[in-house]
């Protein structure tokens, strides 16, 4: 479509009538009202890319929230096959680093037994985000479009969905974590006063939260909230 308020909304009210099958995918030029995680507003500038998808939750699938990590692992493959030399790195939970920069932005949103995923990438221009260095495909010498961009992606996403299911969040949460900054790197978070909190990264759990070691050697877990790195 040329444009709308959100793919994500779309894509919800599409789920509520029982009509987005998995594998369905919504692509807009442009949107009015992008939101990205915790309600920030997603600048929508047209040329990059804002789309949509479904996932299905399937008895024995593992925790819906954990298709961040599938879709931070597709849009990295998606990126990667077209910038096969530039330093990437996946940062916690869902963001996709390229050159040290933010490229793009993933929100999940559950409407009934399906999972919206929701995806923007920077293809051709890259938005300011407040307090964040950005990066667009177009700026990194890639020459895609946003629709050849979404074959890409929606390729990948079809394959990290499958080892999701088949293969267990075991074995997602590591392939995500080879790809990602490395165990011992500086991590800086906020606690619930707005507090800052700087520590080792160690690893996740088993259900995708980041372990951080403190200067007094306390482990804790963070499963909400953004970080900083190095």
């Amino acid at each position: 479509m040329a444009e709308t308020a959100s793919t994500n909304a779309d894509v919800k009210a599409l789920s509520l009538t029982d009509s987005a099958p998995e594998g369905f995918w919504l692509r807009a030029e442009s949107q009015t009202g992008g939101v990205g995680r915790r309600g920030r507003k997603w600048e929508s500038p047209q040329g990059n890319l804002f789309c949509s998808t479904v996932v299905d939750m399937r008895p024995g699938d593992p925790e819906p929230s954990s298709l961040s990590f599938v879709a931070g692992l597709a849009v990295h493959a998606a990126i990667r096959s077209c910038l096969p030399d530039v330093p990437m790195l996946l940062k916690w939970p869902n963001d996709v680093l390229v050159s040290d920069s933010k490229i793009c932005g993933i929100l999940l949103e559950r409407v009934k037994d399906q999972v919206v995923v929701g995806i923007g990438v920077n293809i051709e221009q890259a938005p300011q985000v407040e307090g964040r260095t950005v990066t667009s495909l177009s700026k990194e010498g890639a020459t895609i479009d946003a629709a050849g961009f979404l074959d890409q992606l929606a390729s990948a996403f079809e394959k990290w969905v499958k080892l999701w299911r088949e293969a267990g969040l075991a074995r997602i949460l590591k392939e995500w974590q080879a790809l990602a900054h490395p165990v011992g790197m500086i991590v800086t978070t906020s606690d619930d006063g707005g507090d800052k909190i700087s520590g080792e990264f160690a690893g996740l759990t088993t259900d995708g939260a980041l372990c951080l070691r403190k200067a007094d050697g306390t482990l804790i877990e963070i499963r909400a909230g953004d970080i900083s790195i190095g």
